[in-house]
This record gives C-alpha cells, sequence and structure tokens, in this order.
C-alpha cells in the first residue's frame, strides 16, 4: 500500500505542489496515526488494558479509513477523460459514503460494548494507560485540527474529520475514565463516557453517510424549484421551462439540465446569449455552476418542471 501510495503521488505531482495543502494534511496525518495506533497497542500490553487495546484498534481501523480517502482525494485530482467524461471527483463522494458506514459501525459496536461492560467490568490499570492515553489524546487532537480547515468543503475530508474527531473523544474518554479510576477507582464511569462518545459519532456518521448518499442518488442539493421557474420565466425570451433536472456531483459542482421553451423565430446566436444570462443569475443566486440548456419551441410546451418517469417526450 505504501509503495502504491509512493507511485500515487509521483504520478500526479500532487505530494510536491505546494498548493495542496490537502494531501499533506493527509500523509502528516496518516504517520500520526500510525504512531498512536503502534504506542497504544504497546502500552495496552504492558498495562494489560483491555479498554487501551480496544482503542488501538479503533485508531487501527481509522488508519484504513484515512489511507482510503486520501487515495480517494488523489484519484480526484485525475483528468477527465472517454472513459470517465465527468471525471474522478465521485471517487472522494463513494469514500465519504464508505467511511461513513464504517463509523456508524463502529459506533454501534463501542456502544453495545459499553452496554456489557456494566454486566461484566473489567479492572485497569490506569497508571501506563494514563500516559499512553494523554500521549494519544495530544496526537489525535492535532490530527483532528489539521484536518479541519478542509473539512467543510470536502465531504471526503469532513469523513477523514469526524473519523479524527472520533479517535479524540475516544482518547479523551479513555483519559478522564483512567483518571477516575486510578485516583478514585470509579469504574463504572468509563462505559458511560463510552456510550456518550458512540451516540455522537453516530450522529455525525449519520450525516455524512446521508449527504454522501443523496450526491451518489443525484438528488436535489436543497434549490427551490419555484425560484429557478421564477429566474428563468423573468426572461421574456422564455415560454416554459420543463424536463428540469438538478443535482450535486460532487462538492463543487451544482449541475441543471432543463429544456426552454421559446419562440421559433430565435436564432441560435440569441439563444446563445440567453443561456448565459440565465446561466449568471442562476450561478449568482442558486450557486448552480454547470448549466445545460435545450432549446424548443412547441414540444413539451405544456409540461410542468418535473416529467414523471415513462411520460419524458
Amino acid at each position: 500500500m505504501g509503495l502504491f501510495l509512493v507511485n500515487w503521488i509521483g504520478e500526479r505531482k500532487i505530494f510536491m505542489d505546494k498548493q495542496d495543502r490537502t494531501t499533506k494534511r493527509y500523509v502528516f496525518v496518516t504517520l500520526l496515526n500510525v504512531i498512536i495506533t503502534i504506542a497504544e497497542f504497546f502500552g495496552g500490553i504492558i498495562s494489560g488494558s483491555l479498554s487501551l487495546l480496544s482503542d488501538a484498534v479503533h485508531n487501527l481501523s481509522d488508519v484504513g479509513a484515512i489511507v482510503l480517502s486520501f487515495v480517494a482525494h488523489l484519484i480526484s485530482k485525475r483528468n477527465r477523460n472517454k472513459n470517465k467524461t465527468f471525471g474522478y471527483q465521485r471517487a472522494e463522494t463513494l469514500v465519504a459514503f464508505t467511511n461513513g458506514v464504517i463509523l456508524i459501525v463502529i459506533s454501534l459496536v463501542l456502544f453495545i460494548e459499553a452496554i456489557e461492560r456494566f454486566w461484566n467490568p473489567e479492572h485497569i490499570k490506569g497508571g501506563v494507560m494514563l500516559v499512553v492515553a494523554l500521549i494519544g489524546l495530544i496526537a489525535n487532537f492535532i490530527s483532528m485540527f489539521a484536518m479541519h480547515r478542509d473539512a467543510k468543503g470536502n465531504l471526503n475530508v469532513r469523513s477523514t474529520f469526524v473519523h479524527m474527531m472520533s479517535d479524540a473523544l475516544s482518547s479523551l474518554a479513555v483519559v478522564i475514565g483512567a483518571s477516575f479510576i486510578y485516583f478514585w477507582k470509579i469504574d463504572w464511569l468509563d462505559p458511560i463516557l463510552t456510550m456518550l462518545v458512540s451516540l455522537f459519532v453516530l450522529h455525525e456518521a449519520y450525516e455524512i453517510t446521508m449527504k454522501a448518499t443523496n450526491v451518489l442518488m443525484e438528488s436535489n442539493p436543497d434549490i427551490d424549484l419555484k425560484k429557478i421557474n421564477q429566474i428563468v420565466l423573468s426572461y421574456p425570451e422564455v415560454k416554459n421551462i420543463h424536463h428540469v433536472h438538478i443535482w450535486r456531483y460532487s462538492d463543487d459542482y451544482i449541475m441543471l439540465d432543463a429544456h426552454l421553451n421559446v419562440d421559433k423565430n430565435l436564432t441560435c446566436g440569441e439563444f446563445e446569449d440567453l443561456c448565459q444570462r440565465i446561466g449568471r443569475e442562476l450561478k449568482d443566486q442558486l450557486g448552480v455552476n454547470h448549466i445545460n440548456l435545450q432549446e424548443e419551441c412547441e414540444r413539451g410546451r405544456n409540461d410542468k418542471m418535473i416529467v414523471e418517469r415513462g411520460k419524458e417526450n
């Protein structure tokens, strides 16, 4: 896997590109989480702490998710070709969906495990565990903040950020639990903190998974069709708009495809100018940045914006 990543970086010349901060952050976060995982495995073995070992397993699964996101990030940079005429940007959406599902499964497993620990409490040695957990906590927070900057504008990066956040919260729960266990022998706090962290991560994972699902299903990205209708019909040359399809292709592209009924005397040059004016307004007001408008005269003149399946002209 390491050789594959190096080849990808060399081929695309991304690693050496100072402008691609996200790629460098992926490399940094991946290496940091590998170190965390190794430290927690050895710490769990030395201290005899199953909680620390389970957190190490959690981190190990996240390393795989980060690598997966990193590879998708590199793939998304590839140019369009005859096989992928839209390009490769949806590779990141696919991985965001996969990571979201993985996070949901991990959250549910941790929640169930926390419930079981109420009936089968485990004795935890707090000394070495607390030191290793503190190191993991600091490293996880560094990883989380490293990915935070790009998390708002990229669903794939956000899925990685949520993985890092779940690790940081998990490490925080281990630190708090280890502290109370070490100083006050309160064993029941550990499963309670685990349940709270699991519920929080489950909520975030659900949001990511649903957003990725909507992109893959080409859902309407919360744009009011009535507003589209109002903007388009405000141009006197347009008599009707129908057969409308609007969807989010990726984090950067919202696409619109529609048929416009116009006067039959409208020339190609005039229609092209009309499309440019409509496109600028749709982009400025609604954020639609890839528009395809088809000119028609009488066909579909009485159709609605959304044509039911099987009734297309």
